[in-house]
């Protein structure tokens, strides 16, 4: 079983405040496939990098308006 991602995103929430985009015409806007941006809406894949600020260039927003890290081992090495 695979670990989910510590990265959380909202770009199905993007996705439809900006016109009801498919998943498709996101695709091929940061040029991927679809399967790829259905794994990042699920969390079960984080985008590279690049793939990243594309998505957040679509929609015009900065890359932590998109995608956030939400990993608690870090809070655990501070303790």
């Amino acid at each position: 079983m695979t670990k989910p991602s510590p990265i959380i995103n909202r770009v199905r929430e993007f996705r439809e405040f900006h016109g009801a985009m498919s998943q498709q015409a996101l695709a091929d806007a940061i040029g991927v496939t679809r399967q790829t941006v259905i794994a990042i809406e699920l969390g079960k894949y984080s985008p590279s990098l690049e793939s990243a600020f594309r998505i957040s260039r679509v929609f015009g927003v900065g890359i932590e308006d998109v995608f956030e890290w939400k990993d608690n081992s870090l809070e655990q090495i501070k303790r």
